[in-house]
């Protein structure tokens, strides 16, 4: 099992479609995937369920905040319980013997930092460092249970920030995707990503040296990589300002690149719809967005088994 959190700072770069084409991909390709969607406009949950569904059926017990809520995570509630099956997707891949599953957001995700934080300090030291990595290494702990073997790759749709919900998702990764697109704004805080998570790391392991509960141990998130989205094609290649920023983030050597892109695509790269479908399964096979989507998610696939790393 991989676990890969999809973050950047900067919003509307295409993260949450990303992450619900490469899911369901690899899903199509016979794997088992769960999505956990940990950003609190929940678009990756609306791109499988209606509004109407997720009011009626999900909102008050079936979402992630249900398990964040309380004294401690996943004391009320544990995280499996909460896995949903979305039936048109699955109908889907399902010709190919994969299953794509879902863990769905709750508007109300936004407050639950703060109730996090609250968790946090103590009148020791030792108290205090080992409130810290219960709080940090909660979901981590969570995806440990059986119920979460048999998956292939957990993909976590993060927010764009990095508060202590993000946190708890980056301690449980092996991996972390960037998506950016080639614009200034969009890349400018890759470097600044990056810092942060290797000071997460840092200072979760440095706890975890002086003892930790329920046997925690060092983590060692990875960078899979920048993948560029929303490119303008130009005869047949990004245009030249894109490239020219392409080109500088790849110098910076912050992390890598993946070699494929995806292009802008109103059909692919808009609010999220209710067909349940991401565009991948069902685009021509000559159409260019999917069979760049297709391409990028043999590469990604190929980078997290190979364990492809910024260091």
């Amino acid at each position: 099992m991989h676990v890969v959190s999809v973050m950047n700072y900067k919003g509307g770069v295409g993260k949450t479609t990303l992450t619900a084409n490469l899911a369901a991909e690899i899903a199509n390709g016979g794997y088992r995937v769960l999505m956990i969607d940990l950003d609190p406009q929940a678009n990756l949950t609306f791109s499988f369920y209606t509004v109407d569904d997720w009011t009626n059926d999900l909102r008050e017990t079936r979402t992630i905040k249900r398990w964040y809520d309380g004294d401690l995570p996943g004391r009320d509630i544990t995280l499996d319980q909460l896995i949903l099956t979305p039936g048109r997707v699955n109908d889907r891949v399902k010709q190919s013997s994969g299953q794509l599953d879902l863990i769905a957001s709750h508007l109300g995700l936004i407050d639950i930092d703060l109730q996090l934080a609250s968790r946090l300090g103590g009148t020791t030291l030792a108290e205090s460092k080992r409130k810290f990595l219960q709080v940090h290494g909660c979901l981590a702990g969570a995806l440990r249970a059986p119920a979460f073997r048999d998956y292939d790759v957990i993909l976590i749709d993060c927010a764009p920030n990095f508060g202590l919900v993000t946190k708890t998702a980056i301690v449980a990764s092996d991996f972390v995707l960037v998506p950016a697109k080639p614009d200034y704004l969009s890349t400018l805080g890759i470097g600044y990503l990056a810092g942060s998570v290797h000071k997460l790391a840092d200072e979760f392991n440095a706890y975890v040296a002086h003892g930790s509960p329920g046997g925690m141990g060092a983590i060692t998130p990875k960078f899979a990589g920048v993948v560029f989205t929303m490119t303008q094609i130009q005869a047949g290649k990004p245009i030249l300002l894109q490239r020219a920023q392409m080109s500088e983030v790849q110098e910076v050597g912050v992390m890598p690149i993946f070699k494929s892109s995806v292009r802008n695509s109103p059909r692919y790269f808009a609010e999220a719809g209710p067909s349940g479908v991401p565009a991948v399964l069902h685009g021509p096979l000559n159409d260019p967005v999917s069979a760049e989507l297709r391409a990028l998610t043999e590469e990604f696939v190929t980078a997290i088994a190979g364990g492809k790393s910024d260091s």
